[in-house]
């Protein structure tokens, strides 16, 4: 997956008038471009952090506004008011700004300099003073926007806006999203539906379909040298079943699943396409239901969602840009089947064939087994069971006239017992606070069945992406309780309906 950070950049704008004098505004320059090198050099942070000109008057504010707006580089602005910097100059930037904001509360200096304050101190650092003026006015105005508080040097800092600089990154990947959807959904599936139209409105994805004998065509154009060098990468990577090694009987199933790797991996990089779905009901002259290629290709960043879910494929996607170069992975998920023995409930998660070995660090079996549905060849597939640790796991519903996030942090265990007949890649985990509560609220959520799971982002990261895209995000964690969660579910209904307006 190609770093999507190296050409984002955060644009760090400060603050201040004329009142106090060229002196002290030069005073503000050089601070605010050491508070800004903090931010750069911190590597909680993966975005550049990119210094402008001190700000001090609403034409000058406004037009940076709309400079951030043209430029794509720029996913964020973040805001320091180092001075006192009267608000109402910050009304027509703000109005017109397109780009997610971070308002950073901080100062220059870390300890007070008791002994020696004077105005001339206070007046130059009066951060406190200004930044209460701007976040007045950003309320007032209804401005979306993140806060962060503390001194730019603190590590807890550092790792807060770093996790608002994932999200923001993950929000302008979304606008440059191409999906494509080989098929339509699972038939008679509810939760797979929703309006492709919206999507496009309200998150800049553009979801569309192709014909799956398109993608046939492609793996059909690959060639047998093309075809032999990837298996060869197979035998070296992973654990191969006897009978898919050089000789084995079942060595051309895997060869063709190779032969769908690189169809569909060209097939997407010639579309400029970073997410797609299959469906198991639509195969055209698929040989195989794609359960390897999906996995590998998964691992490389893109985006999936099985049975045409187009929704779960963009948060797959989305998962794997914000989570880029963290410990742990992404993949595509699906609460299969309970451990309901009192007090050891657990959740055993899996599917067909795509769960990604982005998961685990251990090295996962190639296996080939029978598959029960879309009437298709027996089809190969990684297997292994994911790390244990912490994680989350996120679903989009359409609600009709929103989207709906649904996050639960999770504990990702070990099975109770080894697990020699599933033929499939999985996860077991512990929901929080505690399975009845968790299935209950989901359910009451109307969340899907379908969800990405990551054990690499901080919850934090999709507060943040919810924020920006101005989407429900209902959150069932330690402190939650089903009455709690029920009537938040309410509250919301109703500030999403009326925030939409007539």
């Amino acid at each position: 997956m190609q770093n999507p950070f190296e050409r984002r950049e955060i644009w760090f704008l400060t603050g201040s008038q004329g009142l106090y004098g060229p002196e002290t505004l030069d005073q503000v320059a050089e601070q605010s471009q050491q508070v800004a090198s903090l931010l750069d050099d911190a590597d909680s942070i993966p975005v550049r952090v990119v210094w402008k000109p001190v700000l001090t008057d609403r034409d000058a504010i406004k037009r940076t506004a709309l400079a951030a707006n043209a430029d794509d580089a720029c996913v964020g602005v973040i805001v320091w008011m180092h001075t006192f910097s009267p608000a109402k100059m910050w009304i027509l930037g703000l109005d017109a700004l397109q780009k997610p904001l971070l308002h950073l509360h901080t100062q220059a200096n870390v300890e007070l300099p008791w002994s020696t304050i004077d105005m001339d101190f206070m007046n130059l650092n009066q951060a406190a003073h200004g930044d209460r003026e701007f976040g007045y006015i950003a309320t007032r105005l209804g401005v979306a926007r993140t806060t962060v508080v503390g001194h730019a040097s603190s590590d807890a800092v550092g790792e807060r806006v770093g996790r608002w600089a994932r999200a923001v990154t993950g929000w302008a990947e979304l606008h440059e999203l191409r999906l494509a959807r080989f098929g339509d959904n699972m038939r008679n599936v509810a939760v797979t539906e929703g309006d492709k139209t919206e999507a496009e409105l309200r998150l800049g994805v553009s979801v569309n379909t192709w014909g799956v004998n398109d993608l046939v065509a492609a793996v059909d154009a690959v060639t047998e040298d093309a075809v032999e060098a990837l298996v060869a990468e197979y035998d070296e990577l992973y654990d191969v079943a006897p009978e898919l090694q050089p000789g084995g009987a079942r060595r051309d199933a895997l060869r063709y699943g190779a032969r769908q790797e690189l169809g569909l991996r060209s097939f997407l990089e010639q579309g400029g396409f970073g997410a797609f779905t299959t469906n198991f009901e639509d195969l055209g002259g698929l040989r195989q239901l794609p359960g390897l290629a999906v996995q590998r290709l998964m691992a490389d960043g893109y985006g999936f969602g099985a049975e045409g879910d187009w929704k779960t494929a963009i948060l797959v996607r989305l998962a794997k840009v914000m989570g880029y170069g963290l410990p742990g992975g992404a993949s595509l998920m699906e609460d299969y089947t309970y451990e309901l023995t009192p007090g050891k409930e657990k959740i055993l998660g899996a599917h067909m064939l795509e769960v990604c070995p982005s998961l685990t660090t251990a090295k996962p079996s190639l296996e080939i087994h029978p598959l029960g549905i879309g009437d298709r060849e027996d089809p190969v597939r990684l297997r292994f069971t994911a790390d244990p640790g912490d994680g989350i796991v996120v679903a989009m519903s359409d609600m009709r006239e929103r989207f709906r996030l649904v996050a639960n942090p999770v504990t990702v265990v070990e099975p109770d017992e080894e697990l020699p007949n599933l033929p499939v890649a999985c996860a077991v985990w512990e929901p929080k606070p505690d399975f009845a509560t968790s299935a209950s609220c989901w359910l009451t959520a109307g969340a899907a069945h379908h969800t990405v799971m990551t054990s690499a982002l901080h919850l934090e990261v999709f507060e943040d992406f919810a924020e920006i895209a101005q989407m429900e995000l209902a959150v069932i964690d330690e402190g939650t309780t089903t009455r709690g969660f029920a009537n938040e579910l309410r509250l919301g209904q109703v500030y999403y309906r009326m925030a939409q307006g007539l």
